[in-house]
């Protein structure tokens, strides 16, 4: 598994990798750091190892709007491929909105109106000739609370495929097994594929939506959130594999837990407010971040 960063605690005043050195958290105060968050954003800053790698998703001044309330505020990224991307900051500063954004969930939402664009494999997700539902397939979702379907495991994996009309049993079979494979779950359940999902334990439930993510053969994987309700242990299992899925897939992660994303990503980006602040290697980001307000957040100074 990746080397850790390890963040003293919840409330962090630290930050250590092993071998590398500490970030100390500064002498500016809490209200400090919440009044320099409050005055005029700057340009997003984002680092030249971001730019210089190739990408599968490109955010170009991205805005999104509830209603009258502007949640998104011209995002401008490049999602690296076979890499994993870690979307952090305070609750409510729009990781899931942009998130949803990717594979146009948002769509489901009344109201919601987006500007700007998201380009996959250079071609734009909001032109209207997009198959929304084959779009869906090529960037799977995770979610933050496991919603395995009440049924056998086997079917879960396969539901995709029996969806498009997919009878062929061998076809099926090996779909199932190389997914449930790739999510680090076969050994656990081959033995029961018939039995219902729903008695597989919170961890399990959760690799078992990764398989059936993957089995539609996605590029992208996008997690909301995947751990947040998982025990410590269960969490390792899904790190761990989020970590060995890099290469495969391009993986977007949003998560609240910083170590997570010291553990788990290649780049990490801040948000806040809707802004996207910084975005780099999460080790630069961590521990010698460009930006006074990346350093505050990173070291717990507010959050």
């Amino acid at each position: 598994m990746k080397p850790a960063m390890t963040l003293g605690g919840d409330s962090v005043a630290s930050l250590n990798i092993p071998g590398q050195g500490t970030l100390a958290p500064g002498r500016a105060s809490q209200a400090a750091s919440a009044a320099s968050l409050a005055g005029p954003v700057a340009m997003t800053d984002t680092h030249a190892e971001v730019a210089a790698e190739k990408h599968v998703l490109r955010v170009s001044d991205f805005c999104l709007y509830y209603g009258a309330n502007k949640a998104l505020h011209g995002i401008n990224m490049d999602i690296p491929v076979g890499k994993v991307t870690a979307l952090i900051g305070p609750s409510g500063c729009g990781k899931s909105t942009l998130l949803r954004s990717m594979n146009r969930l948002n769509d489901l939402i009344d109201g919601v109106r987006i500007e700007g664009d998201m380009l996959f494999n250079e071609h734009s997700i909001y032109d209207r000739r997009v198959d929304v539902i084959e779009l869906r397939k090529r960037m799977g979702m995770v979610f933050q609370k496991s919603n395995p379907f009440p049924m056998s495991i086997f079917e879960n994996v396969i539901y995709g495929l029996r969806i498009d009309g997919e009878r062929n049993k061998r076809v099926l079979m090996e779909t199932c097994e190389r997914s449930l494979k790739g999510a680090a779950l076969w050994d656990e359940v081959k033995d029961r594929l018939h039995s219902s999902a729903l008695g597989l334990s919170g961890g399990q439930q959760q690799r078992l939506c990764i398989a059936r993510a993957i089995a539609a053969d996605p590029e992208v994987l996008l997690m909301d959130e995947p751990c947040s309700a998982l025990d410590p242990i269960a969490t390792g299992k899904v790190e761990d594999l989020i970590y060995e899925l890099r290469g495969k897939y391009s993986i977007v992660i949003v998560t609240h837990n910083m170590q997570q994303a010291a553990r788990v990503s290649d780049f990490t980006a801040f948000m806040y407010m809707g802004r996207l602040m910084e975005y780099g290697p999460t080790n630069t980001l961590f521990l010698t971040p460009h930006l006074k307000q990346t350093e505050a957040y990173v070291t717990g100074r507010f959050g």
